[in-house]
């Protein structure tokens, strides 16, 4: 896994765009390992020819194209995980800090008129929420300023509805149960930047639902959460230098749970009400509704 995790790391630090791509598609292909389960083949009722065995290949690789999605519950005992998992505790091998690195590079790039590198953000964005999501301490990353202004920078007018929807889906992501990063988010006036676009006469109406989705997350009430970042599938591991990173932002090294950083729900109501009208109508049909049951914010 360390020898494919170089290659496409490399690929993804390259200027040229065709290794960029090749580069994104070597970590959505070790995801898709990780999170498929592939088709067994049933056993052949007599020995093939060279023939068959060209025939019998095709028939292998639709099977694999409809591979189902693994449960969470196994994938903690699946080795290929455990090894993934092990490898994102060390900053040398981290995935999210060099794709969010790689989209950091692609904004700066001149956007091509055939959308070209639309494409390679959209692509950047479906493997950093994939990321965030396997490897939860990698969220902490969006605690720094140069990587929240990235997904901030995805929700500017002049960026597709596509790429667009897709940064709140990564932004969503990269503040599940991770106060400090709703900090940021505040701090670098991510409210202005989405209420914006919300706004905005030209967003899209598919954009707009995106946000408003977003808005409901963002005042949820918040929870102190332990601050040794385990994933779903409840593996054991030793603290990582991700975990004691997370530990020092939220103002706690004692690897329990802290209520530092966390901001009551009136208080994020009275901030977002500065930049939207009504916002008292979205708490009641938040309360009423409880769209995001068993989420931690």
């Amino acid at each position: 896994m360390e020898a494919l995790l170089s290659l496409a790391f490399d690929n993804i630090a390259a200027k040229d765009t065709q290794k960029i791509r090749k580069g994104l598609r070597q970590i959505e292909g070790m995801l898709a390992q990780i999170c498929l389960s592939g088709a067994k083949s049933k056993p052949a009722t007599k020995p093939a020819t060279p023939a068959h065995r060209r025939n019998q290949s095709a028939i292998n690789l639709g099977e694999q194209q409809q591979s189902t999605p693994k449960k969470l519950g196994p994938l903690g005992e699946d080795p290929a995980f455990r090894e993934f998992f092990r490898l994102q505790e060390g900053f040398e091998w981290n995935v999210a800090t060099r794709v969010a690195d790689c989209l950091n590079r692609l904004l700066g790039m001149t956007s091509s008129k055939d959308g070209h590198n639309d494409l390679l953000i959209l692509s950047s964005l479906s493997n950093l929420q994939g990321l965030l999501l396997l490897h939860p301490p990698s969220r902490i990353i969006f605690g720094r300023e140069v990587y929240m202004n990235v997904l901030l920078d995805l929700l500017d007018p002049y960026n597709c509805p596509a790429i667009q929807s897709a940064a709140v889906l990564v932004l969503v992501t990269a503040l599940l149960a991770t106060p400090p990063n709703t900090r940021m988010f505040e701090h670098m006036d991510g409210l202005l930047t989405v209420t914006s676009l919300f706004k905005d006469e030209e967003t899209t109406q598919g954009v707009k639902v995106k946000l408003l989705e977003f808005l409901y997350f963002y005042l949820m009430p918040e929870a102190p959460v332990s601050s040794v970042s385990t994933p779903t599938t409840a593996i054991h591991h030793p603290r990582s230098p991700l975990d004691r990173r997370s530990s020092m932002a939220s103002g706690d090294d004692n690897g329990g749970t802290t209520k530092k950083n966390i901001r009551p729900q009136e208080e994020k109501q009275h901030m977002l009400a500065r930049y939207l009208n009504n916002v008292e109508a979205l708490v009641e049909d938040l309360k009423e509704s409880a769209p995001f049951t068993g989420v931690a914010c």
